[in-house]
Parts: C-alpha cells; structure tokens; sequence
C-alpha cells in the first residue's frame, strides 16, 4: 500500500508525528498512550501497515 494512504488513515484517527528519524517517521497516539515507527518508503508491506494500526491503537486499514 502507498504510504501516504496510511499516514492519512493515521491523521484520520488521532495519531499524530511525533518526530523524523533517519529513515522511519514516529507517530504517537496520545488518546492511548501508544507510539510506533514507520518507514519512510513509497510503499509499505500491508502486513506491516496492519502491525503498525495495532501498535497505535487503530482499526486496520481496508483495502480500497
């Protein structure tokens, strides 16, 4: 999947940049307390997206 399309479905739930790392993004969710990292590719492994939507606390992106 694009990035760019989780990190809207992020934005869209609460989640929000907490800081630029070399080569992954950190996005917090504070409503839940919860953190993660996201690589910054063009296109990120859907499995990966989905671990990253249960690290912070979010519904799993649906396929468009």
């Amino acid at each position: 999947m694009k990035r760019r399309d989780l990190v809207e479905h992020l934005l869209a739930h609460g989640c929000v940049l907490l800081r630029e790392g070399a080569k992954h993004s950190f996005w917090i969710n504070a409503a839940k307390n919860r953190r993660t990292a996201v690589p910054r590719h063009g296109e990120v492994n859907n499995n990966t997206a989905k671990g990253i939507c249960i690290a912070l606390g979010v519904p799993p992106l649906t396929k468009k």
